[in-house]
Parts: structure tokens; C-alpha cells; sequence
């Protein structure tokens, strides 16, 4: 048998997919995002957090300090995120052999998990607000809100150019992109308590803003759990790598056909080839991996070579066994 982790040469051997999967899984092609990009989005971000909720506290208003703890738990998210790609660099060890890769996956998850449950209880006091009404100091929210549109929009920006190849900067990219429309919510319902003083729309618009989060944050919920669980990422069709597989010279069987994903930006792929010539020589397996990693954004693939020796069945040939 053989086992092969394909990184790089060519081979005229092998045949194409039939199409390309250039949206898979995946962060080839696309900018990296620095630690600076998290620290200044960080900064910015807390700065507005503590202005949110000393102008909510002396403005009354509910919905200044729902989205100050909104804007608090992204700054948690953020640091969560930068801290998980930082570990996600970390080399493999003994203990840890693929590394701390899938650490990006965790921090996805947490932070969809806790800004679920800061978004419970802002929806929690908005709805006891809204039976007992307080004025609000309207122009304070409109500035406050305003402000908060500038610095959310400018924080989504630093996290624009990851956002597709990694689950991780996603999550960052979506929290602050929905900050910057959820405060030009808040911006305008401060402008019609301004002129109607209707201030159970404060209220209201804490319980929009929530419902807004948790609708934003479902997706990357299933998202991060998927991967968790060790899913299939989105975007890879098994059945495509199969046939692929499957039409490579010589190869007349699969199985043990395993996908996941190590990391937000990285997947892995295991597979038993049948091929009864044997072991085809390196340079065959170097391009199955080229050919994985070009069309279906599988950049670490072992491949067990089997002759198919009915005298010495592989155990894991069975189509449900793992």
C-alpha cells in the first residue's frame, strides 16, 4: 500500500474533472487577513462600545445600550477570531498532529453560540421596556447611531477581502457589516422619535436589532457546526471527488472516501484506491493531489493504494463503514 499527502509534481496520468468547482471550501486566491486588521477593528469597535453605552445610559436609551452589548460581544468575537488564527498557524506537535487548525472552526462556533445569548437578553429587556415605555433623548441616538454606522462600515471593510475562503473572517465580516445597517436602524428611528415622540420605538427597534442578529448569525450557527462535526464543507460535491477518483487509469474501486475541513480555509480528504497493476509511482499521486487541490479546493489529500486481493479484504471496503 501506499500513502501519499500530494503536494506537487505533474503527470500526464490523470484526467480532469469534467468541471471546475472554483467556489469551493477553501482560501486559495484570496487576501489574507493580518493581525493588524483584527487589532484595529478591535480598537474601534470597543471605543465605540463604551461611547454607546455612556450616551444609552444618559440618553435612556435601550436600544444604544442593546447594540453597545451587541458591539461588545463582536469585540469578543473579534479576539476570538484573531486568537484562533493565530493558533491555526501553530506547527503540528506530538500531542496535536494537524496543529491547532480546526481552532478557527471553534471560535467560529463560539461566537455564534454567545452572540446568540447577548441578543436573548437584549430581546428580553427590550420586550419589558416596551410595556413601560421611557423617554429618550432622541438626538443623542441619532449622533450616537451616526457614529456607529462610520466606525461599523470602516471595521467591515478591513475584513472584506478574507470573508469568502474562511469561515472564521466571515463571521467577523458579517457582524460588522450587519452593525453598520442595525445602527442606521437605530439612526433613523431616532429621527422619527425626534418629530413623533414615539419612544416606544426604542424598544421596538431592540427587538428588530435582535431579530436581525439572530437571523445574520443563524447561517454561520449551521455553518461552524458543520464543520465541527466534521461535514462535508460547502461547496465540495462527494459525489464529484468520487468520479473523479473513480476515472483515474487504473483505479476500479473507492471507498473509505472521507472530506472535512481541518480548518476554515483548509480541507482534507482520505481515500483507499483500488488498483489491481499496484502502486502507480509518485509522480501519479502528485497530480491526483494538483488535481484536488485545482478543482475542488482539497489542499491536504492521503490516498491507501489496494491491489483488491480477495485473499486479504480490506476491512473499511464496506460502503457505511468508517
Amino acid at each position: 500500500m501506499a500513502h501519499d499527502h500530494t503536494d506537487h509534481t505533474e503527470s500526464p496520468h490523470t484526467h480532469a474533472p469534467p468541471h471546475d468547482h472554483g467556489h469551493h471550501h477553501g482560501a486559495h486566491g484570496h487576501a489574507p487577513v493580518n493581525g493588524r486588521a483584527f487589532a484595529i477593528g478591535i480598537g474601534l469597535n470597543l471605543s465605540f462600545v463604551l461611547t454607546e453605552a455612556v450616551f444609552g445610559v444618559l440618553g435612556h436609551s435601550l436600544a444604544l445600550l442593546a447594540d453597545a452589548g451587541h458591539n461588545l460581544s463582536d469585540v469578543l468575537g473579534l479576539l476570538m477570531a484573531w486568537g484562533a488564527s493565530a493558533l491555526a498557524n501553530r506547527p503540528p506537535s506530538g500531542r496535536f498532529t494537524y496543529g491547532l487548525r480546526s481552532s478557527s472552526i471553534l471560535a467560529a462556533l463560539a461566537n455564534a453560540v454567545f452572540l446568540l445569548v447577548v441578543t436573548g437578553g437584549i430581546a428580553w429587556e427590550a420586550i419589558e421596556r416596551l410595556l413601560h415605555p421611557a423617554s429618550v433623548a432622541s438626538v443623542v441616538v441619532i449622533g450616537v447611531a451616526a457614529f456607529g454606522v462610520v466606525i461599523n462600515t470602516g471595521t467591515a471593510l478591513l475584513f472584506m477581502s478574507g470573508r469568502k475562503g474562511d469561515l472564521n473572517i466571515r463571521a467577523a465580516f458579517l457582524h460588522m457589516a450587519g452593525d453598520a445597517a442595525i445602527s442606521f436602524g437605530v439612526v433613523v428611528a431616532g429621527i422619527v422619535m425626534l418629530f413623533t415622540h414615539w419612544f416606544w420605538l426604542d424598544s421596538a427597534a431592540s427587538l428588530l436589532i435582535s431579530a436581525l442578529i439572530v437571523m445574520a448569525t443563524w447561517g454561520l450557527l449551521r455553518d461552524s457546526a458543520h464543520l465541527a462535526l466534521h461535514g462535508v464543507p460547502p461547496g465540495i460535491d462527494t459525489d464529484a471527488v468520487q468520479v473523479y477518483l473513480l476515472g483515474i487509469p487504473n483505479v476500479t474501486a473507492v471507498h473509505d472516501l472521507h472530506i472535512w475541513a481541518m480548518s476554515t480555509t483548509e480541507t482534507a480528504l482520505t481515500a483507499h484506491l483500488v488498483m489491481p497493476d499496484g502502486y502507480p509511482g509518485d509522480a501519479l499521486l502528485h497530480e491526483i493531489g494538483e488535481e484536488l487541490r485545482a478543482h475542488f479546493q482539497i489542499v491536504h489529500p492521503t490516498l491507501q493504494v489496494e491491489t483488491g486481493d480477495p485473499g486479504h479484504p480490506c476491512k473499511l471496503a464496506g460502503e457505511h463503514l468508517v
